[in-house]
């Protein structure tokens, strides 16, 4: 009984946590697999940003179930933000569950299931469901190992756990705590350790990540500890490229926004999270900005990186939003040029204070005004991929395409590339010539001194 499987749904960080668990597994013995099938155990890393995200995993949960009544010793887990969340609720409506372990708990997993395996062996009564959802000083600590990969190009880091924001619609700072920040040293040792791997490319994870030490050190020389931190890792040899998420619009001081000029190896690349375009939303959201304030941001950046390229997050239904709410909010959206976005129909999550709020949207009007927005993200997704035919973009190449002969890399600015490649290639900063572009992706030739080479 030691094969299992991890099943990760949601964002960055729920990828970077089922990581941790799967080292420390693989450090206690265990095997971790790549088919549910295979498995003894199952884990269920969850997400609790929308009621979907939760449906899915109880829908999974419930159909593990079936296979556990015909195979007793079968065991299922549930893992972050939904544990979190829900609790010993889970335990009531999925009765078959094992395990649930909160979001400051991941390391736990190992120990837990050693216990349940010996008390399954032992043959007798089936063994009560583990809940584990404590809070634990230092837990944020604990995410610090990796699963070493071939040809690994890109790695997650996360440097700190929590949310101190209390914004009307969101769970997280429920399920995730209070902020709370890993030692600069750790993460630096973490990234060194990285580029021995042959890692190329690190993403600074956070749920805020731009909070980054703000209550743990000092500023120095005018530029906080996150852009401290991000100068300290454009120092490490090997990394040839930087990258973060997810920010808050508070956070982009002036020392943030000049490193984007100044220290070479940060993309050109900024997840700027607008959740509304409409003033009057926001003060219902309880964001602390209004949307001149996000224009002074993204123009400041525009100003020291000309081609910086943007993607948000957008929430549309929010409860309140009028048609002329709606209309304001698009209409911004639209001026500002994102190249990506993330576009959320409002979702009611239990016990936030937009829950409560009147004047909910309903689902139809939700669904109209979400495809109004995709349409005009995919204009400006298409111009702006079109505008670099013909020129020439650094490519780190990542690995052979999904489909076909073909190899797929990313810009610095995050587009998607595609072109012909070999495997030596990987890991590799090559310059491709860009002859076609869609809304999603551009394609291109490899080319050295102007010369094509592939």
């Amino acid at each position: 009984m030691n094969r299992v499987y991890i099943k990760t749904y949601g964002c960055q960080m729920n990828e970077r946590d089922s990581e941790q668990v799967a080292s420390s597994l693989r450090d206690r013995g265990y095997s971790v697999v790549d088919n549910e099938f295979d498995a003894d155990v199952v884990l269920l890393n969850t997400c609790s940003v929308r009621d979907q995200a939760e449906q899915k995993a109880i829908g999974k949960a419930g159909y593990l179930a079936k296979r556990k009544r015909s195979d007793p010793n079968f065991m299922i887990g549930v893992l972050g933000c939904m544990a979190q969340n829900r609790g010993s609720e889970l335990m009531d409506r999925l009765p078959d569950l094992d395990l649930i372990v909160g979001t400051q708990k991941f390391h736990a997993v190992p120990d837990h299931l050693d216990h349940l395996i010996k008390s399954y062996s032992a043959q007798g009564p089936r063994p009560a469901t583990v809940l584990d959802i404590d809070e634990e000083e230092g837990s944020q600590n604990a995410i610090k190992d990796h699963l070493p990969k071939q040809d690994q190009v890109s790695a997650f880091v996360s440097i700190m756990q929590g949310c101190n924001m209390n914004c009307a619609f969101c769970i997280v700072p429920k399920t995730r705590g209070r902020e709370r920040a890993r030692p600069m040293e750790q993460i630096v040792e973490e990234v060194h350790e990285l580029a021995e791997q042959g890692v190329k490319e690190v993403t600074l994870l956070g749920q805020i990540v731009t909070s980054y030490g703000r209550r743990d050190f000092p500023v120095v020389d005018g530029k906080s500890p996150f852009v401290q931190l991000i100068e300290r890792i454009n120092d490490i040899d090997g990394i040839e490229r930087i990258r973060f998420t997810s920010p808050h619009p508070r956070g982009f001081k002036q020392d943030l926004v000049e490193a984007y000029r100044d220290v070479p190896k940060l993309c050109e690349y900024v997840h700027l999270p607008l959740q509304a375009g409409c003033n009057k939303t926001l003060r219902a959201m309880n964001r602390p900005y209004t949307k001149e304030r996000f224009r002074e941001i993204v123009d400041s950046l525009r100003a020291v990186v000309p081609d910086m390229y943007f993607s948000t997050d957008i929430i549309v239904g929010f409860p309140g939003e009028t048609e002329e709410d709606f209309s304001e909010s698009a209409a911004f959206f639209e001026d500002i040029g994102f190249d990506m976005s993330y576009i959320f129909k409002y979702s009611i999550r239990t016990g936030t204070p937009a829950e409560t709020m009147l004047d909910q949207i309903s689902t139809e009007e939700k669904e109209r005004r979400n495809h109004v927005l995709l349409d005009i993200l995919a204009k400006r997704s298409l111009w702006r991929n079109e505008q670099l035919v013909g020129t020439v973009q650094e490519i780190l190449v990542e690995g052979p395409a999904k489909k076909g002969d073909k190899f797929v890399g990313k810009t610095r600015g995050y587009r998607n590339s595609i072109f012909d490649g070999d495997e030596r290639l990987i890991g590799q900063l090559v310059q491709m010539k860009v002859n076609r572009a869609t809304a999603s992706t551009i394609y291109g030739d490899l080319v050295l001194a102007g010369v094509d080479t592939i």
